[in-house]
This record gives structure tokens, sequence and C-alpha cells, in this order.
């Protein structure tokens, strides 16, 4: 995978996507009104108070001199040979990352990237996960073992394809096989270069909502030796009739996957029987809440990006509790 510029910071930045919104695709919507809705694409460049430093002579600056800003790496419109789409990564650093130079770090692979760090890239300008401060106060309180984020900007509108597991015949997709294999063998042995990476799945996870949310369920069933945790928000399991539903029931077993799951009680009619059938499904194939699932349903709370702010933190002390031990190498 080879980045065609490698940079941090937000000046001149277009918002790449957008989110999916679930709840719309229940309903008689003709394809391209539907792609309209979805897909509301920014066009205007997003500018940041200017503050993009000078890049340093290695080709990769920090977004600002101090502070998360300077930890978060931006690297643009990386090439892939199995998708059509470049991708934008937009990486966070735990604040000690410069600090320990021989330490290595667990990491959480995000989907819908733009949508985590800055206000700016958002789907709706202002509404983000706040995903560096919450991970930043949970680090330096000790709730969470320090670790690396990447975020994964979507394909714009070709997100309802690279994030779907099955074509429906309405509204297409079916492209996550392929969209797993570019994460697999190109996305992460370029991070896993870049960057102070800990081996192996138990160190390293996937996560997204809506049908980012189902995407990484699906993928991580399919690369369990891969992913081994899994932050499964306000996932779309109406995607094709509930197929996901059927996937998990075939497997011949469980595999070894920590999963969060969590659902807005505001987020449509069928958004939390659907996420309860899911938590049956997975508790009938041998998950064990407590354990190595957790099933969380906030109150009152909408299908939005200010909503799944609020759970980063639980979701977060769940798949990474803070190791009685660190891991340095």
């Amino acid at each position: 995978m080879v980045p065609r510029s490698r940079k941090s910071g937000y000046a001149n930045l277009k918002n790449h996507g957008a989110r999916i919104h679930s709840e719309g695709a229940r309903n008689g919507v003709a394809q391209q009104d539907m792609v309209r809705l979805f897909y509301r694409m920014s066009t205007e460049p997003v500018i940041a108070n200017d503050r993009a430093a000078s890049p340093p002579s290695n080709g990769q600056s920090p977004i600002a001199p101090s502070g998360l800003a300077a930890r978060l790496h931006k690297h643009e419109q990386l090439a892939s040979r199995l998708v059509d789409d470049n991708h934008d990564l937009l990486i966070y650093l735990p604040p000690m990352y410069e600090a320990e130079p021989e330490r290595r770090f667990s990491v959480l692979y995000m989907h819908d990237g733009q949508n985590l760090f800055d206000p700016e890239t958002s789907f709706i300008k202002g509404n983000y996960w706040r995903m560096g401060e919450t991970a930043d106060a949970l680090t330096e309180s000790g709730a969470i073992e320090p670790l690396i984020i990447v975020g994964i900007y979507n394909a714009g509108d070709r997100r309802i394809h690279e994030y779907t597991p099955f074509e429906d015949r309405r509204l297409g997709g079916g492209l996550a096989d392929v969209y797993g294999r570019m994460l697999v063998e190109e996305l992460k042995p370029f991070v896993d270069e870049q960057y102070r990476t800990l081996p192996g799945a138990e160190n390293c996870g996937m996560g997204g909502s809506s049908l980012g949310g189902l995407v990484s369920l699906y993928l991580g069933l399919r690369y369990p030796s891969v992913f081994a945790k899994l932050a499964v928000m306000s996932p779309s399991v109406w995607w094709r009739n509930r197929a996901i539903l059927k996937t998990i029931a075939a497997l011949p077993q469980r595999p070894e996957l920590r999963i969060w799951l969590d659902i807005g009680t505001k987020e449509s009619t069928q958004a939390v029987p659907d996420a309860r059938r899911l938590r049956d499904c997975l508790i009938k194939k041998g998950w064990q809440l407590g354990e190595n699932l957790a099933y969380f349903e906030a109150e009152d709370a909408k299908h939005t990006e200010s909503a799944w702010a609020q759970r980063v933190g639980p979701m977060l002390k769940f798949l990474f509790p803070r190791k009685a031990i660190a891991n340095k190498e």
C-alpha cells in the first residue's frame, strides 16, 4: 500500500465521505434518492485555524506543535491493488508514544475515520466522537492500556459497497470481502511498518458504527486471527434481511473474539429489537455476557456521532482494559 503523500494537519482537507443512516434503507425509497440522502458530500476544503505545521525532513508532520493534535498523524490517499478507492488515514498515538521509544502498543482500527478526531471533518460539522480526548483521559487515569487508534476514512458514495458483506438486490453493496482483504493484506502491514505496534490478534481490534459496526463484526468473524477485539456500535443488522444473523448461526464454532455491542433506544423502531436478536444469536453461539461479550442499550440515544461519542469510553474500557504489566519490547 503506497501513500501518494504523507502529512499531518487539517489544512485544506476535504471530507471524503459521509455516514449512512440505517433508518432510510428500511423505507421504500428509490436507490438514487437514498444515495443522495445518505451521502451529502462536502465540496469545500476544511481549514482549521492554520494549525498545520511545516513538515520536517521525514515528510510527516504533527498537526500542531503540542498536545493531542501533535499526536494525530495523517496519511493521505493510500492506494490499493485490491479496491478502487484510495483511503486517508488519521492515526492517534498515545501520550507516551514519543517518550517511550522502545514500547509497542495495541491497535484499534476504526471505520469512518473522518468522524473520530476532528469536528471539522465529521459528517455533521462539529459532531464528532472526541475519541482522542477520551482515549487520552482514560490512558492517563489508568483505566485503559495505551493504544494506537487508526481512523480509516470511508470511500464516500462507495461506502455502502465496502461496508456491506452481502449484495442487496435493491441497494447493491457486498464488497466487504475485498475491503477486508485490503485491510489485512495492505493497510495493516503499512501501519505495522510505520508505527510501533504489538503483534498478535489479542492486541488488535476493529470497530465502527452503523454499517461500520456491521462490517466490523463480519470481518472479525472472517479474520479472528488478526482482529480479536470488536467494537460493534449501532450495527446495521437489518442489511439484506438480517443476513448477519444467519452468518453467525452457521459458524462451526465460536471464534476467540471479545465483542462490545451497543444500540441507542431512539435510533429507529427496529434498532433495539435487531440488536437484541444479534446479542441473543451471539450468546447462543457461545459468547458470555460480562466475559467476552458486552451489551449496552443507551437510553434516549439516537443514531448520531455525538451519541457514539458518549459510548467511546465504556467501549475502550471493555476492549482494552489496563494490563497488569505494561507491554514493552
